[in-house]
């Protein structure tokens, strides 16, 4: 757990002023002069590390959350989903069908599982549709038909998941 330290800046009365000592080997030594009004923080392996804790702390939190933030943005990205519009047709006499299709997913947005969901909404129809059946899942794709007695049935399918 970082410890806030709340830094005092060391304050002397009149400040920038030294008291000069001549040494015996000729330098001189000059000693801060003046009333101290506000002892500073002292600046020690102490103090300096404890800042330093606080930094790497952050920098981890920092990458935590950078992580988690992708993961939402894929985990968005698969309930956005992608939106495809076909046009299923059928050439046989009811009660015969052969409107199954493949249909590709999106190259640019695959799946990684084939723990997707598909909800299909019948646009336009010439017929009977009856119900539309998902079958072969696939990473890249899936096969969709109907089952009534329309010769074309234009559906619109909403795939959410597998990512």
């Amino acid at each position: 757990m970082y410890n806030v330290l709340l830094w005092k800046d060391h304050a002397v009365t009149p400040d920038k002023t030294y008291k000069v000592t001549e040494n015996a080997d000729g330098t001189i030594t000059l000693t801060p002069a003046g009333k101290i009004i506000q002892q500073g923080t002292n600046m020690s392996a102490v103090n300096f590390n404890n800042m330093e804790q606080g930094i790497l702390a952050a920098n981890i939190t920092g990458i935590e959350a950078l992580r988690l933030i992708g993961f939402l943005q894929t985990k968005t990205e698969a309930l956005e989903g992608q939106v495809l519009e076909e046009t299923l047709t059928n050439s046989k006499k009811y009660p015969f069908n052969d409107s199954t299709k493949t249909i590709a997913l999106d190259s640019s947005n695959p799946r990684n599982n084939k723990d997707y969901t598909i909800t299909v909404e019948a646009e336009a129809a010439d017929g009977f549709v009856g119900d539309i059946v998902i079958t072969d899942k696939m990473l890249n794709g899936f096969k969709i038909a109907y089952t009534g007695s329309a010769s074309s049935v234009n559906v619109k399918c909403y795939v959410q998941g597998g990512k």
